[in-house]
């Protein structure tokens, strides 16, 4: 009989506060470990594009303005996790923001025989996320980012490819990344609680540079 292979698969949650660079070391770490990056809000939006039942079920919610209920994500994470791209395993972006949801997961890991391998939770001063936001500065045609600080233009408000005028994203400003950092530390204290319970949640510095913030995420990943 043959032996089979066993691959190591890593199952992490990312968690962390906008401006916190999860969605960055999200990709990058599901690239080196060849696992799948499952953000919520692309999943939805691919589900919708795909045309398929509950892609259909989403378009409708969404295209009225409505949240997207519990069990119609959950249900697109199931459909994710049975291809081939996840067979690795996963890095949930995005998801759970609520108890509910983190319940609902639980159970749709259980049904499939899986369980998560830990909660990977990046941590930013306010001052510091709110320094980073406020600096960030876009070239609207081309997508290009800079950052008053941290990766200056060459000339003040200036692309550098073009010469066109760079703009700041209106909600980039003081007041509203504290409204939008209190609203997600209360909407997710109880999902850390959840997770700290179970002894899952991995605390991560995300001050650092990027790099060093990937190698202390890379050390909870099995190779």
């Amino acid at each position: 009989k043959k032996k089979k292979m066993t691959t190591k698969e890593n199952r992490y949650i990312f968690m962390g506060a906008p401006g916190s660079g999860k969605g960055t070391q999200a990709i990058k770490v599901s690239t080196a470990f060849k696992v799948c990056h499952l953000s919520t809000g692309d999943m939805l939006r691919a589900a919708v594009s795909s045309g398929s039942e509950i892609g259909k079920k989403a378009k409708k919610i969404m295209s009225s303005g409505g949240l997207v209920s519990d069990d119609i994500v959950v249900g697109i994470i199931k459909n994710r996790l049975s291809k081939p791209e996840c067979k690795n395993g996963f890095i949930l972006d995005g998801f759970p923001r609520t108890l509910n949801q983190a319940k609902k997961l639980n159970l749709l890991l259980h049904k499939e025989k899986k369980s998560l391998d830990g909660v990977i939770k990046l941590n930013v001063k306010d001052s510091v996320v709110i320094e980073r936001a406020c600096g960030r500065l876009l070239h609207k045609k081309s997508g290009r980012t800079y950052h008053t600080k941290f990766r200056p233009p060459q000339k003040p408000m200036t692309d550098d490819v073009t010469g066109e005028p760079l703009v700041r994203r209106s909600d980039d400003n003081e007041e509203t990344m504290k409204v939008r950092l209190q609203n997600y530390r209360k909407a997710t204290a109880p999902v850390v609680t959840y997770y700290r319970t179970k002894g899952l949640v991995r605390d991560i510095n995300a001050e650092k540079p990027i790099d060093e913030i990937f190698n202390s995420i890379a050390k909870h990943f099995k190779k």
